[in-house]
């Protein structure tokens, strides 16, 4: 049926040129699988991912913590030129290994404040393999190891034109921002409504804010009221280190200001310990008065040189 439908069409491999020069295709596959130790919020995370992305591919769980040079040969198999791989530690912290297969490269992150899809009932909608419009923030081409990041991230979350399982509809925006060295990733439904006539009366103050938020839509239905509704899912992304292949080779960057959440722990922990030190050291010290004093059970205050039972003996 397809061959039948180009035929008809007209289009074939010959047309796919611009001014003699061949249009190069954007083929992206993205190949998504998770560590095993992942609590039920990552795994909705990963099937919130997949669904957004159609033009991915969910693989079963990697045994392996240590030897994810074999994510690759996973990669190859299915056909894959990215790889998006979930590692829990310890069932509380969720890493995020973003890869260019098979050459790299790789960027490390660590998750915080995931809210899925389902955990705040987002009223948002779109249209499943729709394909969504990509908002990176300026800040994005300050710095070498962000412009990578966001070309990665185009790679892995921009949906190619005419993918499997893609719908030739854009309903929904996917905003990156960054804030105190951190990624913000949240998604949005363009919802466009129809503005009675009431509300075409009435006009607000401000003309900026009403020629944003009001565009008027070429036809005989009237104007048209654009507006951002909140999807899901929505997490912080922290680059922890940019490697140069994927999954191994020299470090290209370093945060140096992350703390893993380990050593967070750590030092609360520690904290708590002080405070339990302390409490002791005043008690030890508290008794040692008490003694001192006489004021303890079982034991005698000595006498002085003035009480009444030494003068009047």
């Amino acid at each position: 049926m397809a061959a039948v439908y180009k035929t008809l069409s007209g289009h074939s491999k010959k047309d796919a040129t611009a001014n003699g020069v061949p249009v190069k295709k954007n083929k992206q596959r993205v190949l998504i699988l998770s560590s095993r130790g992942i609590t039920y919020r990552h795994r909705h995370l990963l099937n919130d991912l997949y669904t957004l992305l159609p033009h991915s591919r969910k693989d079963a769980k990697l045994d392996t913590k240590t030897k994810l040079y074999q994510l690759n040969e996973l990669a190859d198999l299915y056909n894959c030129n990215n790889v998006l791989f979930f590692e829990a530690r310890k069932g509380k912290d969720l890493y995020i290994w973003m890869s260019k297969a098979p050459n790299g490269p790789t960027v490390k992150c660590h998750l915080q404040n995931l809210h899925t899809t389902s955990e705040l009932h987002f009223p948002g909608n779109c249209l499943r393999g729709s394909r969504p419009i990509l908002s990176f923030e300026a800040t994005f081409t300050s710095s070498p190891h962000l412009t990578l990041i966001k070309e990665l991230l185009i790679h892995i979350f921009g949906v190619p034109k005419g993918a499997r399982k893609t719908k030739p509809f854009v309903d929904h925006i996917m905003g990156f921002t960054i804030a105190d060295g951190k990624i913000w990733i949240r998604c949005f439904e363009i919802r466009e409504t129809t503005i009675s006539k009431a509300e075409s009366r009435t006009q607000p103050a401000d003309t900026e804010t009403a020629e944003k938020e009001t565009i008027k839509a070429a036809g005989e239905k009237g104007d048209t009221k654009i507006s951002l509704i909140e999807i899901g899912p929505r997490f912080i992304l922290t680059p922890i280190v940019v490697l140069e292949s994927s999954f191994g080779g020299p470090v290209i960057y370093e945060n140096k200001e992350f703390v893993s959440p380990n050593q967070i722990r750590s030092d609360m922990r520690l904290s708590k310990a002080g405070r339990y030190n302390r409490r002791s050291e005043q008690q030890i010290e508290r008794k040692a008065k008490k003694g001192e004093l006489g004021l303890r059970t079982g034991k005698e205050r000595p006498f002085g040189e003035l009480e009444d039972r030494v003068l009047f003996a």
